[in-house]
């Protein structure tokens, strides 16, 4: 999974036993050497359906930017400004390393409460591999924070993968880590949440149109669909409705 240039057992498990801030800081310098960077597929796939879907953008948000993975992609969609926030300092410093330049701006901040200059700013905003960090019942102030931070027709974009059936191993190597993770928490303080199960489809679009967003999805055809024609990722556009203020 790790290639020769990413962490070592010894430092993921310093990482593990760390606050979500703190590890990801000790984390930040080998990141984008694990599995848990976004793939370029899933990037590609993404910005070619929302070229396709929407478009052009004025202004772009990376809502827990990491590393800047995606705002390269995010330059490319936006014709204005693009910025990237996450609550790293140290994965920030990464981003500013590999893509700050001109038109990126870098913030650290929390998602569930982004600065209120930030207000009616963005016409994109998007997030990849950071909705395990929030428990469910965080979901609403991080989606009202989005929502906040859009303005009246902005989209908040992110991909979604089919459920996993019971039947695969995948499924077991998931709900072993949650579970891990589980009694890690409950044990150990500071807490690191990150799991894999607490971001199902049906609640988190509830709680999009419960913040005020309007909810499609469109097929992220790169990835193929499943025996019953089903995809197996979707791109989640949900859209600050423009009546809003």
């Amino acid at each position: 999974m790790f290639t020769s240039q990413g962490p070592s057992l010894r430092e993921l498990a310093v990482q593990a036993f760390s606050s979500v801030e703190r590890g990801y800081d000790l984390l930040a310098p080998k990141f984008d050497h694990t599995p848990f960077r976004t793939p370029d597929r899933m990037l590609d796939a993404v910005e070619e359906a929302l070229a396709r879907h929407e478009g052009s953008f004025g202004s772009g948000l990376d809502v827990c930017c990491g590393t800047g993975a995606a705002l390269g992609m995010l330059g490319r969609l936006c014709r204005d400004r693009v910025t990237g926030v996450d609550l790293s300092a140290g994965m920030l410093a990464e981003a500013e390393r590999l893509y700050g330049g001109d038109r990126v701006d870098l913030l650290r901040a929390d998602a569930r409460a982004l600065p209120p200059g930030l207000a009616d700013t963005y016409d994109l905003a998007v997030s990849f591999g950071a909705f395990g960090h929030f428990l469910p019942a965080e979901r609403p102030a991080l989606f009202g924070s989005v929502h906040r931070a859009l303005r009246p027709g902005g989209v908040f974009a992110f991909p979604i993968g089919a459920p996993i059936p019971p039947t695969s191993p995948l499924w077991w190597a998931v709900a072993g880590f949650d579970a891990a993770m589980r009694v890690r928490n409950a044990v150990w303080r500071p807490p690191f949440v990150m799991y894999y199960r607490t971001f199902p489809w049906g609640g988190a679009r509830a709680d999009l149109r419960a913040a005020g967003f309007t909810v499609e999805t469109v097929p992220l055809e790169p990835f193929g669909r499943r025996p019953d024609g089903s995809p197996r990722w979707r791109l989640v556009l949900a859209r600050k409705n423009e009546q809003q203020p």
